[in-house]
């Protein structure tokens, strides 16, 4: 069964992560209030609460050749799309990683680039080489 997630985040500026969110990643708005905004990213809810200035204190970790953070939260998208949003991204300047190949040759191989948005949090997008594998071993 497949259905969607919700994921709860505090945030510093209500507005700062609804620009970046619709204007630079193209999702769109769900529900709102003045301290929260509902974020609609590939059919997921993603809900930032204002709170102010927070801190999250997380060590990261090694995948092959790359070092990734242990906090962070992404989407896995088809091939074509993820070729799109990388050039999108890039084109809009925003901070985007280099696109990395993990797991090459092996099961799971897939593509990867990360943004950080205003609230210091680092958005994955992938795209996986055979999408059966996904969470294969």
């Amino acid at each position: 069964m497949e259905t969607p997630f919700h994921l709860a985040l505090p945030c510093i500026s209500i507005k700062e992560t609804k620009a970046f969110y619709t204007e630079m990643l193209k999702a769109s708005v769900g529900r709102s209030a003045q301290n929260w905004v509902d974020i609609n990213l590939y059919g997921h809810q993603i809900t930032f609460t204002k709170t102010g200035s927070f801190n999250f204190d997380y060590r990261s970790y090694s995948l092959g050749d790359e070092v990734l953070p242990s906090f962070h939260f992404g989407i896995i998208v088809p091939q074509d799309h993820w070729q799109t949003l990388y050039r999108s991204l890039k084109e809009q300047e925003g901070a985007v990683t280099n696109q990395i190949t993990f797991l090459d040759g092996k099961t799971g191989e897939h593509q990867s680039f990360f943004v950080k948005d205003p609230n210091d949090y680092t958005v994955e997008f992938k795209c996986f080489k055979t999408p059966s594998e996904i969470f294969k071993a």
